[in-house]
């Protein structure tokens, strides 16, 4: 069920609200977690009824796991050690099977001639996530960082929690174990958070979509049909497709938060706005950066350590971050290529970046980033490559041609409102402009997320385009 769906809009949604908010707070919100762990099974049945063992499994094994942890962090460490590894087997090779499994089978058979067959099995929605999240919680049991939950359905409901459950952020368990049990349902706040899936909602619907069938035009086209412009045009509207996606995404699960009374933090700030790759990288997907930071990047010595240790910790990170994305060649190459490139800014470039005009520091980000996205988007490494060289005019590619121009000139319009709902504009006008008009702000606000509200339902009604990337994730 995608948020973006008229049945979540305006039936699953509603229900779930209505149902919550009668229901009784109960001692540390029992009675309202548990409305969330139920409603949060049932919106992922929906879509995915068989899996619903494999995430009890998960929920099940890492509650028990953490409990006993617990237990003997202290008095029997090497018996919590043991029982934090195991758990962390268990996740990992759960993730590992279901996502990885048919990517090492193609590997072996190409590697050594074999003939192993496929396994017949369909990647569970949000596995990414959810693992992450668990795995996050027994770490921090075991580290004595957070404590342990108790409750085994406020538990469920943090694993679960529909808003992130597909799509994140990752929300580590100690960022919210005192909401789980104690928080307030404020009309404020829940204001704040329909104003806040407005926005998502509106980024993913009229921004992504519309942008996404241009990619989705230009990638289907025969290479020998493609010009300079063509290439440029097709991944320039996949940066943007996968940006609102995505960012649209985590706006929404953040509003759907505040909803039901939780803080989550952002998970994108205007990331195309950064003037290096390591400036990039502390605005796009913030809370998996945090996570391979605290989890893998910092026990493994971070750049506390010699030189060659840092640069194979980087390798390390930047090997995960990519196959955490996908089973295929192109996400490792597209996490070790943003890999090579933080070294060489932290190495070598960084102090040269920052003496030339900002422009040019934009340009150049702009510019690494674009091509990655080439990586990510295309998962044939033999079309990667002659897709770059399109890019670059390579092997008597033309410039520009009538389908070119038209494709420029029917997409100007969406391109240039992308260009500016990509940068802070909306922040910089609350800033410099509304306050000196404080009396219309409140209409003006609600006005605008009508606008935005009317118009998504519409576009959804008319059933257009409207993809989720990050499903396969």
């Amino acid at each position: 069920m995608l948020f973006s769906s008229l049945l979540f809009l305006f039936c699953f949604l509603p229900v779930t609200l209505i149902i919550y908010y009668i229901c009784p707070r109960g001692k540390k919100n029992a009675f309202k977690n548990t409305v969330i762990f139920v409603a949060s099974i049932v919106f992922y049945a929906w879509g995915e009824p068989m899996y619903i063992f494999l995430m009890l499994f998960t929920i099940l094994h890492n509650y028990i796991f953490a409990l006993f942890i617990d237990k003997y962090r202290q008095s029997r460490p090497k018996a919590a050690k043991a029982l934090i590894i195991v758990s962390i087997i268990l996740n990992i090779g759960c993730l590992g099977f279901f996502k990885y499994c048919n990517f090492f089978i193609s590997n072996i058979n190409n590697l050594f001639g074999l003939g192993i067959d496929f396994l017949e099995i369909a990647l569970p929605i949000g596995i990414s996530f959810y693992t992450f999240q668990t795995m996050s919680y027994t770490i921090d049991v075991y580290r004595g960082i957070t404590d342990v939950q108790k409750n085994p359905i406020s538990f469920g409901a943090y694993v679960t929690f529909f808003p992130q459950l597909i799509a994140g952020p990752i929300v580590q368990y100690k960022t919210i174990a005192e909401q789980l049990d104690n928080r307030n349902d404020e009309y404020k706040k829940f204001g704040d958070g329909v104003k806040i899936f407005t926005v998502g909602l509106a980024k993913k619907v009229l921004l992504a979509n519309n942008i996404g069938a241009l990619w989705d035009t230009v990638k289907t086209l025969p290479q020998s049909e493609m010009t300079v412009v063509t290439a440029w045009l097709g991944i320039i509207a996949f940066s943007f497709q996968i940006y609102f996606d995505f960012s649209g995404y985590s706006d929404m699960a953040i509003g759907l938060g505040r909803m039901f009374g939780f803080e989550f933090s952002i998970n994108f700030n205007y990331p195309y706005i950064s003037q290096s790759v390591t400036e990039f990288w502390r605005r796009w997907h913030i809370s998996l950066g945090s996570w391979f930071k605290e989890y893998i990047y910092i026990p493994l010595g971070g750049n506390r350590v010699k030189t060659w240790r840092h640069i194979l910790n980087i390798f390390v990170v930047w090997f995960c971050t990519g196959f955490w994305h996908g089973a295929g060649w192109n996400f490792i190459i597209w996490g070790l290529y943003f890999g090579v490139l933080l070294l060489i800014e932290k190495h070598f470039l960084f102090k040269w970046l920052w003496s030339i005009p900002r422009i040019f520091r934009h340009i150049y980000l702009l510019l690494t980033v674009i091509i990655g996205w080439v990586f990510f988007a295309i998962e044939d490494m033999s079309v990667v490559g002659r897709y770059l060289a399109t890019m670059f005019g390579l092997g008597g590619v033309p410039f520009a041609d009538d389908r070119a121009i038209y494709l420029l000139y029917t997409n100007a319009v969406i391109l240039v409102i992308l260009i500016f709902a990509s940068m802070p504009t909306i922040p910089f006008i609350k800033q410099k402009i509304l306050p000196k008009f404080e009396k219309p702000v409140a209409v003006i606000t609600i006005a605008a997320c009508v606008v935005a509200w009317f118009l998504s339902t519409a576009s959804l009604v008319s059933g257009s385009y409207n993809p989720f990337l990050y499903f396969r994730f």
